[in-house]
């Protein structure tokens, strides 16, 4: 018998997908010959990131907030958001004609700040506070009691995952009756996940749930682990739209029952998918909504010959964040390479080291000589982009050979992050 996930977690999302008809977007599921090539497998994008706002998000707030009554919404209503749901939130206060306060992070890019704003056309305020989501959201929390508002949560309430499970129910139509062997979805706080995952596994129990985390972030992970979601002391903030300590308590109890698999995806990596996507496909995406098709390289063997959807969760992607991206993507793919070097106080030495140790397409791309006073050696940070990954032990070997003192610097490390 055919659990009946969505009835016993109270997600009508089949309401939710009547309730939104006219205000989101259906997004298309797009065939990608080139992945599809490259995998050996039929891959399936579902295109959130063309959602008019450029995100999934749309879908729960918007389902949450006219869901209530209208006595409710005249109090106002608050988020917090790093900023996904905020734009998401501002769109329906804007198109519901209601007052919003939206809690966003100080490390908040500007082009979300701007979106969310543009989206709110006027109905909502933004106060910046916190370094992270769980100290912006304990921030909102005590502001919507303090003003009697309706606080609407990103992704630990049933209406903001039924939202999110039109996803599923589009997919399994759009699929036209083919097989879906595989789902893959990223994972923040879980909403997401959870709504599509109860779907697709109550309509078509066969297709495995991949559930995808930021390896810096991993919360369901570890929830996992334990038994019950639990709060991570530290994560790594880079993919913002899924860097949550603490998955949500019902997204967990549902993610428990219908995820398959986690798949930690490492933050290099999924930069590599943006550059790749975008040059290969035109197809522009942020941190989180590359999750989905990094895992993809993780089941290389387990998904040949068969049907793929990857949710692309979403476009908002803040252009001043590119050189990052290059810059984790090459560290990742082992082609940037940092180096403290302390070169003899000695003439022609840095010409030597050009002309003798480094390889003909070897390239210095950062070079801070650090001399303050008169010994023999003066240390200077080098950082080097290769052109393919065996130049590496190459170029150590002929450094050892011309006898520099260095020190290979680990960009994971706490000295390489701070020097880096």
């Amino acid at each position: 018998m055919t659990e009946k996930y969505t009835e016993r977690f109270g997600l009508h999302i089949e309401e939710a997908q009547k309730r939104l008809k006219g205000v989101v977007m259906e997004t298309p599921l797009q065939y990608i010959p080139s992945l599809s090539q490259q995998f050996e497998a039929n891959i399936y994008l579902k295109r959130e990131d063309l959602q008019v706002v450029r995100s999934y998000k749309l879908r729960g707030a918007y389902n949450m907030i006219s869901s209530l009554s209208r006595e409710v919404l005249d109090k106002g209503v608050v988020c917090a958001s790093a900023g996904n749901h905020a734009q998401g939130f501002a769109f329906s206060c804007n198109r519901l004609g209601v007052k919003g306060v939206v809690f966003m992070p100080k490390i908040t890019s500007r082009q979300k700040i701007k979106q969310t704003r543009m989206f709110g056309n006027g109905f909502i305020e933004i106060i910046l506070t916190g370094d992270t989501f769980d100290d912006c959201a304990e921030a909102a929390k005590k502001y919507t009691q303090l003003h009697e508002m309706t606080f609407i949560p990103p992704f630990d309430d049933p209406r903001i995952i039924e939202g999110q499970g039109t996803i599923g129910k589009e997919v399994l139509e759009q699929a036209d009756g083919k097989p879906i062997d595989y789902v893959f979805i990223p994972v923040g706080g879980g909403g997401l996940c959870a709504g599509v995952g109860a779907y697709i596994k109550q309509y078509s129990p066969d297709t495995k749930i991949i559930a995808v985390e930021p390896q810096g972030a991993p919360s369901l992970t570890q929830a996992m682990k334990a038994g019950h979601p639990i709060t991570l002391t530290h994560i790594d903030k880079f993919v913002d739209g899924a860097a949550v300590k603490r998955i949500g308590d019902l997204p967990y109890c549902i993610c428990s029952l219908v995820v398959d698999k986690v798949c930690l995806v490492p933050e290099g990596e999924a930069c590599s998918t943006i550059l790749k996507l975008y040059n290969e496909n035109a197809i522009v995406v942020e941190p989180a909504g590359a999750l989905s098709i990094s895992a993809l390289n993780h089941y290389r063997e387990e998904i040949k010959g068969k049907n793929i959807v990857c949710i692309v969760s979403g476009s908002n992607n803040d252009i001043d964040r590119m050189q990052e991206i290059k810059e984790r993507s090459l560290i990742f793919e082992r082609l940037k390479h940092y180096f403290i070097i302390r070169f003899p106080q000695r003439a022609n030495v840095l010409k030597d080291f050009v002309n003798k140790v480094l390889g003909e397409t070897d390239d210095i791309v950062r070079f801070e000589y650090m001399k303050k006073n008169e010994k023999e050696n003066g240390p200077a940070l080098v950082g080097i982009e290769l052109e393919t990954v065996s130049d590496y032990n190459k170029l150590l070997g002929r450094m050892l050979e011309y006898g520099l003192d260095f020190t290979v610097l680990d960009p994971d490390d706490d000295l390489g992050r701070y020097i880096v």
